[in-house]
């Protein structure tokens, strides 16, 4: 088990330096000058040249890279000259020494992000920080919205196969995969939160936190999370639908079912006792991964909603080409990804050794 497990460690850390490598290329191709950016219209000479001197944006491109992979990186060397990109100023790092190399010393570090272009110097770290979890909490939401009704309806299509029921909610469900999210949030905010706000009282765009009418702090506004919740629960729900529509199926068909039929238990018995637990093997499977993808899924919805998430904030990152908040972005939701991918596969392996006999 632990040999297996230090596998799946190696591979999620080559796979993210795969990621932060493509991200800075990425980024770093991209037309403009990024020193510019940060000073707008206000731009001249000697501001620019310091701004690439405090930036390190005056040094080769592969030099830059090594930079973001000292930024990045929890073991990392940092300079004592005051001059140099990597000097250890308070308040850049968060850093404990190890122990001094000349002039440079090997400390042990939070990842660093780097900071917004134009947010006057905030760290991204704070700015992700500050809406990731108004996102993780939109996220959660959706996908108990996507466990809870999507197995109710595939268990009611399963007891109704091939009856008018069963063609209702698999067209349903055929939509839910098909219509883009960010027509679905247009649509619902329109009909919900304005066509139908009398009687839904729901608001067109709204946070978890609003401030109160006298400006004196803030309060939950729980109902703000219900419509962009179950846009965002759409795509997970149809295929939770069907993932467990058809592993029942699959289960009904099994012998100690046939038998439970046999001594007269209700069809409510046997779902509930007998074939419930093992039909959901493929729905946690599938709801593992769709959890990593909604932080992914939910940029144009909190954009629509206004929801004041990580999805909200890269798409304004974008609009002001704010380049570390785009790129930290990115590389929090990949490391979400690969996280939540190890620790399934671990989870797996731990109840069936088969896994990692293979």
């Amino acid at each position: 088990m632990l040999k297996y497990f230090l596998n799946k460690i190696g591979y999620a850390l080559l796979t993210l330096y795969g990621v932060i490598t493509v991200i800075f290329f990425l980024f770093n191709v991209l037309p403009g000058d990024p020193a510019r950016m940060m000073l707008d219209q206000n731009e001249n000479s000697e501001q620019l040249a310091l701004i690439k001197k405090k930036y390190g944006f005056d040094k080769p491109i592969s030099t830059q890279y090594l930079y973001y992979l000292n930024d990045l990186s929890p073991i990392s060397i940092h300079s004592n000259s005051e001059s140099d990109y990597t000097y250890l100023s308070e308040g850049k790092y968060n850093a404990a020494t190890l122990f001094s190399i000349g002039q440079n010393e090997l400390v042990i570090k939070t990842p660093y992000l780097r900071e917004s272009f134009q947010k006057s110097g905030k760290k991204v770290s704070d700015i992700i920080g500050n809406t990731l979890p108004n996102t993780a909490i939109l996220a959660l939401f959706a996908i108990v919205i996507a466990i809870v009704f999507g197995v109710i309806f595939g268990i009611i299509s399963a007891l109704y196969k091939d009856t008018w029921i069963d063609r209702l909610i698999a067209l349903i469900s055929t939509l839910g995969m098909s219509i883009p999210s960010f027509f679905s949030a247009i649509l619902f905010a329109w009909l919900f939160g304005f066509v139908l706000q009398k009687y839904t009282h729901l608001n067109m765009t709204g946070s978890l936190y609003e401030v109160d009418d006298f400006g004196e702090g803030s309060y939950i506004q729980w109902k703000n999370i219900i419509l962009p919740a179950i846009v965002l629960g759409i795509r997970p729900l149809a295929v939770v639908i069907q993932l467990m529509r058809n592993s029942l199926l699959e289960t009904f068909g099994q012998d100690y079912i046939r038998t439970a039929r046999a001594k007269g238990l209700s069809e409510f018995k046997i779902i509930r006792k007998h074939a419930l637990k093992n039909s959901l093997n493929p729905v946690v499977t599938a709801i593992s991964g769709w959890f990593a993808s909604m932080l992914a899924g939910a940029v144009f919805v909190e954009f629509i909603f206004g929801w004041n998430g990580l999805g909200k904030e890269i798409v304004e990152a974008l609009n002001n080409l704010d380049l570390p908040v785009i790129m930290g972005s990115v590389l929090i939701i990949s490391t979400t990804f690969v996280v939540i991918n190890i620790l399934v596969d671990i989870i797996y392996a731990y109840l069936d050794p088969k896994i990692r006999l293979s």
